[in-house]
């Protein structure tokens, strides 16, 4: 089993990319392995590290399909109704609260403060 080549920030040569770069040229991994890392130096802790791929042996990204477009909105439909009283809070609901902020928070959305 070899060993991945490693080349330090910025100075990777041409023919390789991370994953966000292959996307943005309308691209995948396709199947294929980590050819290459990135590895950015840092003080105190362990080096930061990007995985490349060939751009050579990506393949095209695949087109949405209409099934995976209504998946794809039912899904972020079903991430912005609240759980408890069941209205499109008009944004992500945060796993944190696990309800839209009135719900959340009831007592502050009561009555504005007067001063």
């Amino acid at each position: 089993m070899g060993a991945l080549p490693v080349f330090r920030w910025r100075l990777a040569p041409d023919g390789y990319a991370t994953r966000r770069q292959l996307r943005a040229r309308g691209l995948r991994p396709g199947g294929q392995g980590v050819a290459a890392q990135l590895e950015r130096p840092r003080r105190r802790r362990g080096p930061l590290v990007a995985y490349l791929y060939r751009i050579d042996v990506a393949k095209p990204v695949r087109p949405m399909t209409p099934a995976m477009r209504a998946a794809l909105a039912k899904a972020n439909t079903a991430r912005r109704t609240c759980p408890e009283c069941r209205r499109d809070a008009g944004y992500v609901i945060p796993g944190s609260l696990g309800a839209c902020v009135p719900c959340a928070f009831p007592d502050r959305s009561a009555s504005p403060r007067s001063t």
